[in-house]
């Protein structure tokens, strides 16, 4: 497949994680558990996450990309559906069941995942593992928000 194709699949895939995500939700950020939370102050306002999520799945879906169009094997294919499912399934535990700890955990693992993407194929990307840049920053921002909820309610 060429790398056009992936990157359009790719962006199909994770805006469609990103749909599914929300729907997981519930009311999500406007429910009346998530506004009576004590969240921390460097929360940013609420556009700022529909605008990082579509910037970070853009690179992403770019990044993805490249790496299946040099390196599709099952490794891969199995990291990818890691990093789907963890994704999507945050939304659900922390929003729909208030399961911050739980939350926490995953948002967790997440990062761990996109990290291991950034460290383990960046000799073959190089330069284009810079894609994944938007998406790390995000992580550890939103892993600290969902520790600071945790640890302040």
């Amino acid at each position: 497949m060429s790398k056009i194709k992936y990157i359009i699949l790719f962006l199909v895939i994770n805006f469609g994680g990103l749909a599914f995500g929300s729907w997981l939700m519930d009311s999500g950020p406007t429910a009346e558990w998530y506004i009576n939370l004590d969240k921390a102050p460097w929360t940013p306002p609420g556009w700022v996450f529909g605008a990082a999520w579509t910037t970070i799945m853009i690179c992403f879906s770019f990044y993805l990309g490249h790496l299946f169009s040099i390196l599709n094997n099952t490794k891969s294919k199995l990291l990818f559906a890691i990093q789907v499912f963890l994704n999507v399934i945050w939304n659900y535990v922390f929003f729909n069941q208030h399961l911050v700890t739980v939350g926490l955990i995953v948002i967790s693992l997440l990062t761990v995942v996109i990290f291991y993407y950034f460290f383990n194929y960046r000799k073959q990307l190089k330069s284009k593992s810079y894609l994944l840049l938007p998406y790390m920053i995000w992580l550890l921002i939103a892993t600290s928000l969902n520790a600071y909820i945790l640890v302040n309610n």
